[in-house]
């Protein structure tokens, strides 16, 4: 009773803003473009983000820097959006457990639509240069250095950067 409870919350949650759902944002990612959700993407966070932060003890620990897009290189981004979604898909999502049913129920629809965001990058056929591969290497070495529990949840906080990322991304394409 209790977990088909959680899922119905996740679920409002989520058909709350369903009119924002339609309205999905336009990434353009070098020579192709996508389409992702990241309203979706922000309820199911902000479903899980009181948690995830208040439990983060490695509060000295940053992974992700805002303004780690801009020192990408032209003709790089659908590579580095590929491999940040891999890492989360693999080291992420994969290592973070909640005791809460809810922050799971939702948590799984996050690693859900990354996996379904990654599949379209995919379609873009996007080729990685050394730096950018050094980039998200300099990422898994910050992330390994942390107990892989503790890792995961730091990553899991700092998840509303790689959706502002995104949120840029599309909104670079409205100037």
């Amino acid at each position: 009773m209790k977990m088909l409870l959680t899922h119905c919350l996740c679920l409002i949650t989520l058909l709350s803003g369903l009119n924002q759902l339609v309205n999905s944002r336009h990434l353009p990612l070098d020579n192709c473009s996508i389409n992702v959700h990241t309203q979706e993407l922000r309820r199911y966070f902000s479903v899980v983000r009181s948690t995830v932060v208040s439990g983060d003890s490695e509060i000295e620990v940053k992974l992700l820097d805002k303004s780690l897009p801009k020192s990408i290189q032209d003709g790089q981004m659908c590579c580095f959006l590929r491999l940040v979604l891999r890492f989360y898909i693999e080291r992420v999502f994969n290592n973070y457990a909640s005791s809460q049913p809810q922050n799971q129920s939702c948590t799984s629809s996050l690693a859900n639509a990354f996996v379904t965001i990654r599949k379209d990058i995919h379609k873009c056929h996007c080729t990685c240069t050394e730096e950018t591969q050094r980039t998200i290497d300099s990422l898994h070495a910050e992330f390994i250095k942390l107990e892989i529990s503790l890792a995961a949840q730091k990553a899991m906080g700092e998840l509303d950067t790689v959706l502002d990322w995104m949120d840029e991304l599309g909104q670079s394409t409205r100037k």
